[in-house]
């Protein structure tokens, strides 16, 4: 199997490309390193990448940035951090990819445990991981060519909250 993995290079990213790499042939995309270097908060690059990298059976996302911060402090543009990177550059990811992708492909995003249970100074977070895993709800019913999607949901990583 053709897996692409976007945010390859980071601490979760790292983990699923050593394991997948026992049994697939996996291409790391991420923005400065990796097989394949991609904005994915840019339509045209995700565009580009999908047409240089052909025959992919399955894309998984385990990128995504977001603020971390006490509500009060928060303005319309930390906010924007988790909207761009987390929830907007993975759900394009997928409008885009859907045209890209092999019969019978998948899609796996990442969101995170905050949606569910949620933290102090976590609420960016939280708000993007819920608007993707409804976005991972609706599409399953709505993609053709038997392309599957999933989204995982992982813990805090204290490396994530660090940066």
């Amino acid at each position: 199997m053709k897996i692409l993995l976007i945010g390859g290079t980071g601490t979760i990213g790292t983990a699923v490309a050593e394991k997948l790499e026992e049994e697939h042939e996996v291409i790391i995309a991420s923005r400065t390193s990796g097989d394949y270097q991609v904005d994915i908060s840019s339509v045209e690059n995700i565009e580009q990448m999908y047409k240089d990298i052909e025959n992919i059976d399955a894309v998984i996302s385990t990128q995504g940035a977001s603020h971390f911060g006490n509500l009060r402090n928060l303005t319309p543009e930390l906010n924007d951090v988790a909207i761009n990177s987390k929830l907007k550059a993975q759900v394009n990811l997928v409008l885009i990819g859907q045209h890209y992708v092999n019969d019978g492909g998948s899609f796996t995003l990442t969101s995170g445990i905050m949606m569910d249970d949620p933290i102090r100074k976590g609420s960016t977070a939280a708000m993007a991981n819920g608007a993707i895993a409804s976005f991972t709800k609706s599409a399953a019913i709505e993609l053709e060519r038997n392309i599957r999607i999933n989204n995982v949901s992982p813990s805090v990583l204290e490396e994530s909250w660090d940066k």
